[in-house]
């Protein structure tokens, strides 16, 4: 039987244009399992008066990024006594805040890269530890604002210290890990593959990730069996340690020459286009894009 489903589309982080596109998609997904949907864009004020006003059953999370998977827009919907999809306020917060996340993954045992919080015009005036390393903003998602400081550079980058920066000014300065780009999607219980993304800019950054031929996505990855089974163990892990429900994903580096695997971070809301890294998993194993949106508004609640 088909409910009434507001897709929350679109918001306030520098994903937004993202956000639309991903909350399009499962709007279409959606309908066509027979539920009504109404398109939320919590970038328009009031908002949650149109929600109170449609008087839904549920929400989905197509959001991306800060206000979206942060943490702040689950607790407006736990307020509302609304069932929503993804993780909850906890874990969307935690997973969001990288370095605190990547404490509590090294605590269950699984390795993450050394790194150090700044504030940016400090990162900005000299090097806080030996290049090569990445400077990024610590609360954001989709590598927007990644930096990367080669072996040999003089000097920190100059946008940390830019009127322009719109990142905020506390920044993760953390330890530039060589070698493959690997990511598992978890969905619920199940860790689904490991693929690896090859992208045609220098690293996978947010161009390479959501333009159209940016980067190439093998599943499954051509990687020994030993370092698959890691992939899927540590995703499940840090999933369920975080906290999180319904479907995330989490990004690794694999280093071929040392054969070790690094846990970069793990997004609570992936892209939802059927092309996105987790659909892209979900469908290897056998479950059509429609059928992942549906399972995944089945599995909205509160108090997650």
């Amino acid at each position: 039987m088909g409910r009434k489903i507001a897709v929350l589309a679109g918001g306030l982080s520098p994903e937004h244009d993202v956000s639309r596109v991903s909350g399009a998609k499962v709007a279409d997904a959606l309908k066509r399992k027979g539920h009504e949907v109404i398109m939320i864009d919590p970038a328009e004020p009031f908002w949650p008066e149109a929600i109170k006003a449609a008087e839904p059953d549920l929400a989905f999370n197509a959001l991306h990024g800060e206000w979206g998977e942060d943490g702040l827009i689950q607790g407006v919907l736990e307020y509302m006594r609304l069932p929503y999809t993804h993780s909850g306020v906890m874990a969307s917060a935690l997973a969001m805040d990288k370095q605190r996340a990547k404490a509590v993954l090294r605590a269950a045992g699984i390795a993450c890269p050394d790194g150090l919080i700044a504030n940016r015009f400090e990162a900005a005036k000299a090097h806080l530890m030996d290049p090569p390393y990445v400077a990024k903003p610590n609360a954001q998602g989709s590598s927007v604002g990644v930096l990367i400081v080669r072996e040999g550079e003089a000097a920190p980058p100059a946008a940390l210290g830019s009127d322009d920066w719109p990142y905020g000014d506390e920044v993760l300065v953390e330890r530039f890990i060589p070698g493959r780009e690997l990511t598992t999607a978890v969905m619920g219980d199940r860790a689904l593959a490991v693929t690896e993304i090859t992208p045609k800019t220098a690293f996978y950054d947010y161009e390479a990730k959501y333009a159209d031929g940016g980067s190439v996505h093998q599943i499954p990855a051509d990687i020994p069996e030993d370092i698959e089974r890691y992939c899927l163990e540590a995703a499940l892990k840090a999933h369920q340690v975080i906290g999180c429900r319904g479907l995330t994903r989490s990004d690794f580096r694999y280093d071929p020459e040392t054969s070790a695997v690094w846990l970069l971070e793990i997004n609570t809301q992936p892209g939802m286009t059927p092309t996105s890294l987790a659909p892209e998993q979900a469908a290897h194993c056998g479950i059509a894009f429609d059928d992942l949106v549906d399972w995944m508004a089945e599995d909205a609640s509160c108090r997650r």
